[in-house]
């Protein structure tokens, strides 16, 4: 599967294209950049570290930009670290577990798996995927300390951020993971060598090492070289979604469904929701023009929002699955067919949602009070005379009504809802 497209920018548009969808952070010296993604075709990579079994948002917008980098005719290379995982990127707080090489490797296989659907392996300019422990893993420490320690200085690495927090700190630094910097610049080194490669990309919170490769080329090979940080992606108060903090996206189906996919973008805020179409998604400039004024004309009507889930679900999950994300959203609120939506993703649905367990003959009134949609047995039977309760969208009429086995959706469970969107799932034992 490639990504889903609309747009084909040339050689001398993408820089323009990328600075439009705000996609440039920061970037090596912008005037020589642009003239060389304009004289085109050229090599670009950015590398992603196994450090987890799935990519995650951050990731995708790197995937994104190499997706756009090559429908602009340039080359992209998409390395997965199996030696930088077995090190790991500094952390400003603590030093990071090391995974063993069996586990690192498992890794690798799965997120190389991930990044291949979003890049083209044919034509003249096809992408390829590599690895950097074919480079690493033969170099002996002497041959390393000689022929690339040698180019890096103690004051210059002193100052990257990460490490400057980590010496400033109770946990210090180790020796292996201060050495990070020097493996990924020896990648940008290596790429540069061998694939005529002088591009990398990643986030602006990776600048220091996006330096250190672009530091060592110059050191090594008297050539320059670029570099482009891309900005973080947060929320509209700042908050970064990321790993450490627990608020990752992932884009592994197993970790992160593809309805819960779909919801984080359907949540977005009206602040964030043009910006994360101009990241996100291959509309073009005239869509999202007439979608920014859908948000500032019709708030309510949620249609950027919408457009937005559909895209980047589609792009990451398929047409199949945003569709059943989008079916089974519907239909929890209101205006779809439970009943239609599939097992799966109806789990999925479900799962954010309070919930109890019931078997049929149970009273609705005692369900609703143990899920904490009324606060007492009284208060919902008022809430079903009143006619606010529903089961599975459909309103309840008897204030004795108890659940019955038609009510469980696929055998297992049904949908308590109380008013327009106070939801609550019950789960057959």
């Amino acid at each position: 599967m490639l990504a889903r497209q609309h747009n084909d920018p040339s050689f001398a548009s993408v820089w323009e294209e990328l600075q439009w969808r705000g996609l440039v952070h920061v970037s090596t010296d912008e005037d020589a950049l642009a003239a060389a993604l304009a004289a085109g075709p050229i090599t670009a990579y950015c590398g992603f570290d196994p450090t987890a079994p799935s990519l995650h948002l951050g990731h995708l917008t790197q995937l994104l930009v190499l997706r756009r980098l090559q429908l602009a005719g340039h080359r992209p290379l998409g390395l997965v670290g199996g030696s930088t995982g077995l090190i790991g990127d500094p952390r400003p707080t603590s030093e990071r577990v090391l995974r063993t090489k069996d586990l690192v490797a498992d890794w690798v296989a799965r997120i190389q798996a991930q990044v291949a659907p979003f890049l083209d392996f044919e034509g003249p300019n096809a992408a390829e995927l590599v690895n950097n422990l074919d480079w690493t893993a033969p170099l002996s420490a002497i041959d390393f300390l000689r022929d690339i320690g040698k180019h890096y200085r103690i004051g210059t690495m002193l100052k990257k951020d990460a490490v400057a927090a980590r010496l400033n700190s109770d946990a210090g630094i180790s020796y292996t993971e201060f050495s990070y910097q020097i493996l990924q610049g020896y990648d940008f080194l290596e790429l540069y060598r061998s694939r005529g490669c002088v591009l990398q990309t990643g986030g602006s919170d990776q600048w220091g090492n996006l330096t250190s490769g672009i530091d060592l080329i110059r050191r090594a090979e008297g050539v320059s070289v670029h570099a482009i940080g891309t900005p973080l992606i947060t929320d509209s108060e700042g908050r970064k979604f990321s790993k450490s903090e627990g608020t990752a996206i992932w884009l592994d189906p197993s970790e992160t469904s593809p309805y819960a996919f779909f919801q984080f973008w359907l949540n977005s805020a009206d602040a964030d929701v043009v910006p994360r179409l101009k990241v996100f998604t291959f509309l073009d400039r005239e869509e999202i023009e007439a979608l920014e004024v859908a948000v500032r004309e019709r708030p309510g009507a949620r249609e950027a929002q919408r457009r937005l889930a559909w895209e980047v679900t589609a792009l990451v999950h398929g047409d199949a699955a945003a569709e059943a994300a989008r079916a089974a959203s519907a239909a929890l609120f209101g205006s779809g067919d439970l009943a239609a939506v599939d097992a799966e993703t109806l789990a999925a649905a479900l799962e954010e949602l309070p919930r109890t367990t019931g078997e049929p003959g149970r009273r609705l009134d005692e369900l609703l009070t143990t899920v904490g949609l009324a606060k007492s047995n009284g208060d919902a039977r008022r809430g079903i005379a009143q006619g606010g309760v529903y089961v599975n969208n459909r309103r309840v009429e008897d204030q004795d009504a108890a659940l019955a086995e038609a009510d469980l959706l696929h055998g297992r469970f049904a949908v308590l809802r109380r008013g327009k969107r106070t939801l609550a799932a019950v789960v057959a034992p």
